[in-house]
């Protein structure tokens, strides 16, 4: 008689395994966007920026997929979003060797988790992007801000109906 193999599960289910690496994944992956976009602008600054990456989710999400990515790894490293992830930028080298003995990145860690859990009120008002004060993007001509925190002027240029 012919038996087919049987897969028997291990402890722990294996899955929840894989969520919660995959969860630590995207802690990790949004903490170094906010030590890299704004170390520099403390807990505020950090929670604005990670504002903005959750608000680019949510918009996707609410479209069925968008240009920049759906998914919180998707939209941090799409190329040319978030300076810190392109390769060719200074910060680049610091920002995937941080560690979390470094007192920012230890901040950007709780900031990220605390915005995944939506512990945190939108303070740049559904802002999808955002640029400092410094430099002036061909897409924010014409647009207004929706605040400016820190060093960072906000935008919200996606409307959802």
């Amino acid at each position: 008689m012919d038996q087919k193999p049987v897969l028997i599960p291990l402890p722990g289910g294996g899955g929840d395994d894989a969520r919660a690496a995959y969860a630590e994944m995207e802690v990790d992956v949004l903490a170094r966007t906010l030590w890299g976009e704004a170390r520099g602008e403390g807990m505020a600054g950090m929670q604005a920026v990670a504002c903005v990456i959750l608000n680019r989710v949510r918009i996707a999400r609410h479209f069925g997929g968008y240009w920049w990515g759906k998914t919180i790894l998707e939209v941090c490293h799409k190329p040319y979003q978030f300076s810190c992830w392109n390769k060719n930028d200074p910060n680049y080298r610091r920002v995937i060797s941080v560690q979390e003995d470094n007192i920012h990145f230890a901040t950007a860690k709780r900031v990220a988790r605390r915005a995944l859990l939506g512990f945190f009120q939108d303070e740049t008002y559904g802002a999808d992007h955002y640029h400092a004060k410094s430099v002036s993007p061909d897409w924010a001509g014409g647009q207004r801000p929706t605040t400016v925190i820190g060093q960072h002027v906000f935008y919200k240029l996606v409307k959802l109906p």
